[in-house]
């Protein structure tokens, strides 16, 4: 276990005479008391930059634990490698050059007994910031460090235990050159119910507008709500017809599956895991999260809000969470006026959300856009509840109004866009922007809890 340690590289062990050695060793007793005490100048100052990045790894002992599960903020998920060789890695790549200042791994009973943290401007040539060559597994915190790379990398070379390298997290401080500060604005586009049986060469279509809106706007990333391919989302028709339009972006994309995701002849969701990969299930599930800014999302699949194993997840998702703000998005809504109207299979979840002070619900399943003022899961008007936005409007054929429900704000039937969401380090708003490339409604301002 290190905690709080110096990086810099050991100095020779002999040659220095007793009382120096009493001496040194007291010296680095107060400065071990130092740094650890709260208040030391540049404690926990950098944002955690890793978290939800893309991971890759030496191997894997099976899918469900891979790479990406260290970098998922979730504390019961892990990476481990096979079993019983050396050397092996895990690494992320953080989206751009980044100064790394600290870097946390904590480590499940398989830990490494020696081990490098290394950097890379170009995933080829590692250049090593930290060394361990006596660990005992636990908890790793490498602080004050210095090194500048897209890509960081723990390099295992001799393992603790007879079986491989398995981490819980392995979580990376510091600051993104060239991007937004951390915590800073940033913009999202979200919609549901997009891809129909059709293609930009019939005038009817609707996707490939609102892929070129979506496209256009060009946020940090997408939310899709689910039934993102009709009618029975088989792989095949999600090549024909969603990766023609939606797909272009598909990289930048944080999708959830609807309904019709479960229709598949080949299983339920065959055809939208087959498609999606990894970008739907970082951490082997169909639901997961991740942060951006001072802001936790949530993705969740409502066709399984019967599980215990979602609802558990989710609630240890919520207690692990740092961030202020907390946006969640699924298919099918509490609340809706439309033709599907309210669905109380999302009320559970919402006493969830609602107890862990979230702040924004999106959903897709009827084909209109909604807003609605913060209420309680009861339905019941509160300043402190839960904003939810119905945006069921990305390409499927509009869905009438038809039953108003309380607190609801704005409803805009037979219209096609996308919702672009501007989120701060402290609040958010949005604009429901039409596939004319009209703005149809604007959100008030609001303040994260």
């Amino acid at each position: 276990m290190r905690l709080n340690t110096s990086t810099h590289p050991p100095t020779s062990r002999g040659g220095l005479h007793p009382a120096l050695l009493v001496v040194t060793a007291v010296l680095a007793l107060v400065g071990g008391l130092l740094l650890a005490w709260p208040g030391r100048a540049g404690a926990a100052a950098d944002p955690l930059i890793s978290r939800g990045k893309p991971a890759t790894a030496s191997s894997s002992e099976s899918s469900s634990l891979g790479a990406a599960q260290a970098f998922d903020g979730a504390p019961a998920t892990r990476w481990a490698s096979a079993e019983g060789k050396d050397p092996q890695w895990i690494r992320v790549d953080l989206g751009a050059t980044a100064t790394v200042s600290r870097v946390k791994l904590t480590w499940e009973a398989a830990y490494a007994k020696a081990y490098r943290v290394e950097v890379s401007a170009d995933g080829a040539t590692w250049t090593p910031i930290a060394e361990e060559k006596a660990g005992n597994g636990a908890t790793d915190d490498w602080t004050g460090l210095s090194g500048k790379g897209r890509y960081l990398r723990v390099y295992g070379t001799a393992r603790g235990t007879a079986y491989g390298y398995s981490l819980f997290e392995a979580e990376v401080y510091g600051a993104v050159d060239g991007g937004p500060p951390p915590g800073g604005a940033f913009t999202v586009v979200a919609a549901g119910d997009i891809a129909a049986q059709c293609t930009a060469s019939d005038s009817g279509c609707a996707h490939p507008k609102t892929a070129a809106l979506a496209r256009q706007i060009d946020p940090k990333f997408y939310l899709t709500m689910g039934d993102n391919q009709y009618d029975d989302a088989r792989l095949a028709d999600f090549r024909a017809y969603y990766d023609k339009t939606w797909g272009a972006f598909k990289a930048k994309t944080r999708p959830v599956p609807g309904n019709h995701e479960t229709y598949d002849p080949a299983g339920p969701l065959s055809g939208y895991k087959a498609y999606f990969g990894n970008i739907a299930y970082p951490q082997g599930k169909s639901y997961y999260s991740f942060d951006e800014g001072n802001w936790h999302f949530i993705a969740l699949d409502s066709n399984s809000f019967d599980q215990a194993a979602q609802i558990d997840w989710l609630k240890a998702d919520l207690a692990a969470n740092g961030k202020q703000c907390v946006a969640a998005y699924w298919h099918h809504p509490l609340y809706s006026s439309g033709g599907h109207g309210n669905d109380p299979v999302s009320k559970p979840v919402w006493k969830i959300l609602y107890a862990a002070k979230a702040d924004l619900v999106l959903n897709g399943h009827d084909h209109h856009y909604e807003r609605f003022a913060p209420q309680n899961p009861d339905g019941k008007a509160a300043a402190d509840g839960i904003v939810e936005i119905v945006g069921g409007m990305g390409g499927a054929e509009p869905y009438p109004i038809e039953q108003v429900q309380p607190n609801s704000q704005k409803r805009i039937s037979g219209q096609y866009g996308v919702l672009k969401l501007e989120f701060t380090d402290s609040g958010y708003g949005w604009t429901y922007v039409g596939s004319d490339g009209q703005v149809k409604d604007t959100s008030p301002k609001y303040s994260c809890h």
